[in-house]
């Protein structure tokens, strides 16, 4: 069966990428669900859900209202928490998608369009479906972000450049096993002067939706996802922000062992930006990209490949004949023949997990 896990857990969907940008912008979230899919974001795949106050809500609609599409319902459902909640978690309101809206055919642009009349703030209906990869949805919401908030109108700030501003997109933990944005800047100005450091800001953590409105004022965009790359075209376009892409917070004992590899042929495994800083890191080594998620031909060697499922992955280790896999512990549940080296290198798509920098 085209797709089937036989020994990894499932991987972090659509819906919970879309809900990892929006946690802490300062709107409020409605996952459009009967009472499931919620559940998977909050118990497994957002970690900042007991150290960070959101607004992020089921819709907990009846089985037959989520089934027959009782939009009203939802909405009044949205009504009477946005009449409850203070300023700060009423700066905008969105509505992500789940397997049961994805299969009624439930009319989100309708939804987005009542929503911004009954309650007269920016309304965001994300189509996500449950049945793709986080990144997915994480590139749709960004998009969207950027895109609503920095039309001009009542969205926007009009916000002058400010010299060495660095905005970074790509920020959820799903993405970097970081649930602060200082574990995520630390190493950028290491070995600069202080004179000459910068100022940043993760869109997405430990930042609100203000910084997103004056997004024009960055000088430069750092790309740290794939699934930022479609945003920060976006910005490019409308605005001349350059940006480029990296990862500065690789973990330090992953980065160790890589490093003192020699003379092996090597795969890494993890988001497409993340295993690509990990490559630089290793010399003398034969190393090859690959990833359960976006691949971006852009920034691909000769070797990388995306992964579709499980079989990929193991005949493409019996081709390539690596001595090394760096990759998140549990896929090696997937790689059981494989009598190389494996070293650890977290993901918390994969497996939830987050570890020190």
């Amino acid at each position: 069966m085209k797709g089937l896990l036989k020994h990894i857990s499932p991987l972090a969907p659509d819906d919970s990428g879309a809900c990892s940008v929006l946690y802490e912008l300062g709107g409020i979230v409605v996952i459009c669900d009967a009472g499931g899919c919620a559940g998977n974001v909050c118990g497994f795949d957002e970690p900042r859900w007991h150290e960070k106050r959101s607004a992020l809500f089921s819709a907990g609609l009846r089985d037959m209202d989520a089934i027959l599409g009782r939009d009203d319902r939802l909405i009044e459902k949205l009504v009477k928490v946005y009449e409850q909640l203070p300023d700060n978690y009423r700066r905008f309101t969105a509505i992500v998608g789940t397997p049961v809206p994805a299969v009624i055919a439930t009319d989100f642009h309708a939804l987005e369009r009542m929503a911004e009349r009954k309650t007269h703030v920016p309304c965001l209906a994300l189509p996500t479906d449950g049945t793709r990869a986080y990144d997915f949805g994480e590139e749709m919401a960004y998009f969207e972000l950027f895109k609503r908030f920095t039309e001009d109108g009542i969205n926007f700030v009009n916000a002058e450049v400010v010299s060495g501003r660095i905005g970074i997109i790509g920020a959820t933990p799903l993405d970097t096993g970081c649930t602060r944005a200082a574990q995520i800047t630390a190493g950028l100005d290491r070995g600069t002067s202080r004179s000459s450091c910068k100022e940043y800001v993760c869109f997405g953590m430990d930042s609100d939706i203000e910084d997103i409105r004056a997004a024009s004022s960055c000088e430069n965009m750092l790309v740290i996802s794939p699934a930022g790359i479609k945003a920060a075209e976006f910005m490019k376009k409308k605005f001349g922000t350059p940006y480029k892409v990296g990862f500065p917070c690789l973990p330090s004992e992953t980065v160790s062992a890589a490093e003192g590899l020699s003379g092996k042929k090597v795969l890494i495994i993890n988001q497409q930006f993340a295993a690509n800083a990990l490559r630089e890191k290793i010399s003398n080594c034969e190393a090859d990209c690959a990833t359960w998620f976006m691949l971006d031909k852009t920034y691909a060697r000769e070797g990388d490949f995306r992964i579709t499922e499980e079989d990929v992955l193991t005949e493409r280790i019996a081709e390539r004949g690596y001595d090394v896999i760096i990759a998140d512990i549990d896929l090696k549940r997937a790689v059981s023949r494989f009598a190389g080296e494996f070293i650890d290198f977290p993901h918390y798509a994969v497996s939830a997990r987050l570890f020190e920098r």
